[in-house]
């Protein structure tokens, strides 16, 4: 058998962690091999956040331009979409994107680029094509990929996910979406703004199901308000072909579309890579388990990003690869425990997100206070006349601690940020609203929120 080539670690797979961990790594004098099966840069560069969120402002270009008469600004003959060109765009982003992570791993001193899919022989070697490589670390950050489910017929139709609709070099007529969640949503209202008839099938009662009920309420209203048609609590989904169309049956009920987006969640790449034979455990849905610090059940080996569970975000996956560099190289012990979870859904206008929302404070037992604020009396809203959404607030009535916030409005993504950095440090709900925010931002309605904040009924 041939000798493995030797390393002082090995990081499987080039997403939002893999690529910094080598150059932490290799800038600490040790030789990496970062071994990539396919797309340098990951989801986020690849098939998710940047090729979506340049898409979306394509769409919101759309929408402001069809709008633009309510500001005084006129424009002459109605707006339409080159779908060629609003792809080419997305693909520039993103081949620039993958070519800035090639280039910078091939330009670190001390880390030799692999492609090729690993396998683990036992729990420190692994083997890419004919090649044999060894290292006493190894690290994981393999990612995610859409997940299929079963639904009647869905195998005779040519269905899209995430990855295959940016393909797309033309409107749909009418885009069929199964699944009500952030990814679900997005393009939904997306390809309604390029003007594609779109609608929006949810199994559950609602559409984000996951968020309080306002949030989805107010989501729903949004949404319905572009004309995307919005089905939830479908018991049962089937589709088949109706020669160029496909129909889809729901609930019993028959429409026809042009093509059918399935996005009801992801599944970890982790399936073929022989961790049996390293002892690294997964769960029951195929994520690898992992500790405090992102060490598995193997010693040795460490799993960051999508692939762990812990996280379904670029900012977790990049956190991830913090929390394990401080600990291995700076002394440090930072744990996952310590972060305060935030996240957004980029519907226009945008969700911003972070901690737990009023359902989760409810269920603690304790008494909270909740401050919530319409967008109509948010002066940066109604000077941009967008003026859709919320701003809410949860505090524990005792302590004052900052329990979560949701800014479902203009800038919302970005106004979260202040309620992240508080909660990050520990302060409570008292020292922001002593804060002395900038006006006019979206940002200064928050000690105001506060202060208004009460109890639930009350």
């Amino acid at each position: 058998m041939k000798e493995a080539c030797r390393f002082d670690a090995i990081i499987i797979g080039a997403g939002q962690a893999g690529p910094p961990l080598a150059g932490r790594l290799t800038q600490a004098g040790k030789s990496v091999a970062l071994v990539e099966r396919k797309l340098f840069g990951g989801t986020c560069v690849n098939t998710g956040c940047m090729p979506t969120k340049t898409l979306v402002a394509s769409a919101r270009a759309a929408h402001v331009a069809r709008r633009a008469a309510e500001f005084g600004v006129l424009l002459e003959g109605e707006v339409r979409i080159d779908m060629a060109k609003v792809k080419s765009r997305a693909d520039t982003v993103i081949a620039n994107a993958r070519r800035g992570v090639r280039e910078w791993l091939d330009g670190m001193d001390g880390c030799t680029v692999v492609e090729g899919h690993a396998r683990f022989e036992d729990p420190g070697t692994l083997r890419v094509g004919d090649e044999r490589m060894s290292a006493p670390q190894v690290f994981l950050n393999v990612g995610g990929r859409a997940s299929t489910p079963d639904i009647p017929g869905l195998d005779t139709i040519p269905w899209l996910s995430n990855t295959s609709i940016l393909e797309l070099d033309r409107v749909p007529e009418h885009l069929l979406i199964v699944g009500g969640s952030y990814i679900g949503l997005e393009y939904a209202q997306m390809h309604r703004r390029f003007g594609a008839e779109v609608t929006v099938v949810e199994k559950g009662p609602r559409v984000i199901g996951r968020e309080d009920e306002d949030v989805s309420a107010a989501v729903r209203d949004i949404l319905e308000g572009e004309g995307v048609d919005i089905r939830t609590g479908v018991g049962e989904i089937a589709f088949a072909r109706d020669g160029d169309l496909i129909t889809a049956t729901l609930d019993g009920d028959t429409i026809a579309c042009s093509h059918v987006l399935v996005a009801v969640g992801r599944v970890p790449n982790t399936a073929d890579l022989g961790l049996d034979k390293a002892g690294v455990d997964v769960d029951e849905r195929g994520y690898i388990v992992v500790d405090d610090e992102l060490r598995t059940s193997a010693p040795g080996i460490w799993a960051l990003g999508d692939c762990n569970g812990r996280g379904a975000f670029t900012h977790t996956a990049y956190n991830d690869f913090e929390i394990v560099a401080a600990n291995l190289l700076d002394g440090g012990h930072r744990k996952l425990s310590e972060r305060i979870s935030g996240y957004a859904l980029y519907i226009d206008p945008p969700l911003g997100r972070v901690g737990i929302g009023e359902t989760e404070a409810r269920k603690r037992g304790r008494p909270y206070l909740v401050g919530k604020r319409p967008m109509p009396r948010v002066g940066r809203a109604v000077e941009r006349d967008e003026t859709q959404g919320f701003m809410k607030i949860v505090i524990d009535a005792e302590s004052k601690e900052i329990l979560g916030a949701a800014i479902l409005g203009i800038e919302g993504d970005e106004a979260i940020h202040g309620i992240i950095d508080m909660m990050t440090v520990g302060a409570t709900a008292t020292q922001l609203q002593r804060t002395v925010p900038i006006h006019p931002t979206v940002s200064e309605l928050i000690p105001t929120l506060i202060s208004e904040a009460k109890a639930p009924g009350g």
